[in-house]
């Protein structure tokens, strides 16, 4: 019988993974507590620090209530699974994800959701429209894949990185959104504004009247107001210790 206490996954990772596991587990919960979980079946990933071919993402068969830091699975870009971890990933997931992480040095986290509404806007064949500040504070960075069916096929991946390009969103169409960002903060907000911008986006359509859609100058005049919020450092920090701070009173446990 082996007689030796269990050592725990925070003492086997260095300090900045540890944090990077609290993260990317506070995403998971927050994506939870806003209903954008689809089951298990979308992902958000996280660089590891120090380790640029390596990256996190959930364990496949845990409901994102269940996510935690320790149970989060560092993989490299070949999909193999590094200790410590008892887990497997989804390989839809990891196609995507790997794709993005593999070719944009400038990301560090990824996220991907299936939610009704950001699902029926990329279904619509002219995508997200101008028609509320939502919108148009992110629409200048979004870019558009299209489908291919379940991301299994490696050989998506290079179309997929090509369609998002330098932009930091993505519609997959007929699929869902997807956001990308330097920061755990940066990640979240792009999303948070997305799909509340398909959300009224589709409640407008649903009344039935006429739709008031900006001008190109309107929506760069928009982009850029908002954009200082994806760019400076400290609001960063400080936005993402407020976020966290909700997480702690409302989702417990997920930094264990």
């Amino acid at each position: 019988m082996d007689d030796q206490p269990n050592i725990s996954v925070k003492e086997q990772v260095s300090e900045a993974e540890w944090k990077a596991r609290c993260d990317l587990a506070a995403l998971y919960r927050l994506a939870f507590m806003h209903g954008w979980d689809d089951l298990f079946f979308t992902h958000i990933s996280m660089r590891v620090p120090g380790e640029p071919d390596h990256f996190l993402i959930n364990p496949f068969g845990l409901l994102f209530e269940d996510v935690t830091a320790s149970n989060m699975v560092k993989v490299d870009e070949e999909g193999n699974v590094l200790p410590p971890s008892q887990y497997g990933i989804n390989p839809a997931g990891f196609t995507i994800h790997s794709a993005i992480h593999a070719a944009r040095p400038d990301v560090h986290v990824v996220m991907h959701l299936h939610t009704d509404q950001g699902v029926a806007v990329s279904a619509q064949k002219r995508g997200l429209l101008p028609i509320s500040q939502l919108a148009m504070n992110v629409m200048k960075d979004v870019a558009y894949h299209d489908y291919e069916g379940i991301a299994l096929d490696a050989d998506e991946k290079e179309r997929l990185v090509a369609d998002l390009g330098e932009h930091n969103l993505l519609m997959l169409r007929n699929h869902g959104t997807l956001t990308c960002g330097d920061h755990p903060f940066t990640a979240y907000t792009r999303m948070y504004i997305l799909e509340r911008a398909c959300k009224v986006q589709t409640l407008a359509q649903g009344e039935g009247a006429e739709l008031i859609e900006w001008d190109e100058k309107m929506q760069k005049r928009v982009y850029e107001q908002g954009e200082e919020a994806f760019t400076n450092d400290l609001f960063k920090e400080i936005g993402w210790s407020a976020i966290r701070g909700r997480v702690d009173r409302q989702s417990p446990g997920y930094d264990a």
